[in-house]
């Protein structure tokens, strides 16, 4: 077992919490939720409060099980503060992206901390980039910048095919979030990690080059 730092449990309930109230009032659910033509007339917190509601459990618990892993990451370099910065800037930055990318769409809605998570799960790659991580159907560990790469590159597929009920856009969002804010509070990562650093660009490269010759 991790041992968890208060800031990570803090998160983990207000998510917990947020969520079940959204499970048993629809009402609320349908308040909170990320909502294009809600957020086009006003409700910007929408923003940031469907950061913390799921669509269930099992969407509830992989999010946190993601952020169990690599929140202590985060916070054994940056320290909770930071790590708090990191987590509301992704969650931030990934319903900036959904709502540059989906304006036109007045029924676009979505839910989830997978925006947030996914910048710190990036924020963790750029600080430790010689983590192994193990995926099903996959016998031996990859490096971890290796999957944040393959797992963006398939989120611009999943926005480009609109695949599956997933919130595409808020993912990388969230890990452009966390790729930048990271690099913000740790400048020398250009150069003592700068592969690491050019090679995790990529994909964001490739999103907005893609939406500049109207390919997404």
């Amino acid at each position: 077992m991790l041992n968890l730092h208060i800031a990570t449990i803090a998160i983990m309930a207000a998510n917990v919490l947020v969520s079940l109230r959204g499970f048993n009032n629809m009402a609320f659910f349908d308040r909170y939720k990320f909502s294009i033509s809600a957020i086009q007339a006003g409700q910007r917190e929408r923003m940031v409060t469907s950061g913390f509601l799921h669509v269930d459990i099992s969407h509830l618990f992989l999010n946190m099980f993601t952020l169990y892993f690599f929140a202590p990451v985060v916070i054994g370099w940056f320290g909770s503060i930071k790590f708090l910065i990191i987590y509301f800037v992704s969650l931030i930055a990934g319903s900036l992206l959904a709502l540059f990318f989906h304006k036109n769409e007045p029924f676009y809605s979505a839910v989830g901390a997978s925006g947030a998570v996914m910048g710190v799960l990036y924020a963790a790659i750029l600080l430790n980039p010689d983590m192994q991580l193990g995926i099903m159907f996959i016998p031996i560990p990859l490096p971890a910048y290796v999957l944040g790469i393959a797992y963006l590159l398939y989120s611009i597929w999943g926005m480009k095919s609109r695949m599956g009920n997933i919130g595409h856009t808020a993912h990388f969002g969230g890990a452009i979030g966390g790729y930048a804010t990271t690099l913000l509070f740790k400048p020398e990562l250009f150069v003592t990690d700068t592969l690491i650093v050019v090679l995790l660009a990529i994909p964001i490269i490739i999103l907005f080059v893609l939406d500049k010759m109207g390919k997404i």
